[in-house]
C-alpha cells in the first residue's frame, strides 16, 4: 500500500508528468481537489477506481481513507494541483502517513508560474535584471509573517510571483510600488496553460483597474518586476567569447 502525492499541474493535462499519469492508471484510490484542477486529468484513471473529491472534505475524512486503504492494501493517489512544494497543504499529511506507518511519495509537477511564464513568453531571471525569484502571497485568513510583508521584498526589486491574492489586487499593488515603483510592468494571469486562460498586462499604476475590469478575483497569479520590460544583458552561456569547461573561446 502507498499514497502518491501528485502534482498534476496548472490546468492543461498534456502538462501532467508521464510518472504522474502512470500512476493514475494503476491507482485503486483517487483524491481529486474538485474544485481546482481540470477534470479532464480524470480520464487517466482505472476505470473501476474509487474517486473522492476533496473540495467537500476536511482533512480527517482525507485520512481516513489513507487508514482504510493501508487496511485493504490499496495504493492511493492523490492530486494537488500545480506543484506540491507551495501553498499545497501537504505537510501535515506526510506527517500523519508517516505516523502512521503509512508509505508515501511525490511526484511534483508544473506550477503555475511556469505555465504563466511560458504563456507571456518571458523569462523570469534575465542577466542585468533580477537573478532573485520571490514567490509569496498577501496575508490573508492565513497570515504571512511580518518579516515577509510585500513592501519588504518588493525593495529587493527582483522578480516576484504573487499567489493567492488578486481579490486583494488593490492592497497588493500599494504595497508593491512602495518598492518597485509604479511603472514596473506587471501581467495577471488567470488560469495558466488552460483553455480559458486569460492575461492582463500593465503597470503597477494601471493593473488593478484591469483586473477590476475584467472581472479576475481567483485561480490566477500576479507576476511583477522588470523581466517584463524588453531590456537585459544576453546570457554568457552562448557568448563566443565565453569559455566554459564543454567549450573554448573562439580562437584559443
Amino acid at each position: 500500500m502507498k499514497v502518491y502525492f501528485i502534482g498534476a499541474g496548472p490546468g492543461d493535462p498534456e502538462l501532467l508528468t508521464l510518472k504522474a499519469k502512470r500512476i493514475l492508471e494503476e491507482s485503486d484510490i483517487v483524491i481529486y481537489a474538485g474544485s481546482l484542477i481540470n477534470m479532464d486529468i480524470l480520464k487517466f484513471t482505472r476505470r473501476n477506481a474509487a474517486l473522492h473529491d476533496s473540495s467537500t472534505m476536511e482533512l480527517g475524512e482525507i485520512l481516513e481513507i489513507y487508514k482504510e486503504a493501508k487496511k485493504a492494501g490499496r495504493t492511493v493517489a492523490r492530486i494537488h494541483t500545480g506543484d506540491l512544494s507551495i501553498y499545497s497543504a501537504l505537510q501535515e499529511q506526510l506527517d500523519w502517513c508517516d505516523k502512521e506507518g503509512i508509505d508515501s511519495e511525490i511526484i511534483p509537477g508544473i506550477s503555475s508560474f511556469q505555465a504563466a511564464a511560458a504563456s507571456l513568453k518571458r523569462e523570469l531571471t534575465l542577466p542585468g535584471v533580477s537573478q532573485t525569484l520571490i514567490l509569496t502571497r498577501i496575508s490573508g485568513r492565513t497570515e504571512v509573517p511580518a518579516r515577509e510583508g510585500l513592501e519588504d521584498l518588493a525593495r529587493t526589486k527582483a522578480t516576484m510571483v504573487i499567489f493567492l491574492s488578486t481579490h486583494e489586487i488593490e492592497r497588493v499593488v500599494d504595497q508593491l510600488a512602495k518598492g518597485y515603483g509604479e511603472d514596473t510592468p506587471v501581467a495577471v494571469v488567470e488560469k495558466a496553460s488552460w483553455s480559458e486562460e486569460r492575461k492582463i498586462i500593465g503597470t503597477l499604476g494601471s493593473i488593478a483597474e484591469k483586473v477590476k475590469e475584467a472581472g479576475i478575483k481567483r485561480q490566477a497569479l500576479i507576476i511583477v518586476g522588470d523581466v517584463l520590460g524588453k531590456t537585459y544583458q544576453k546570457s554568457k552561456l552562448y557568448d563566443a567569447n565565453f569559455e566554459h569547461g564543454f567549450r573554448k573561446k573562439k580562437g584559443s
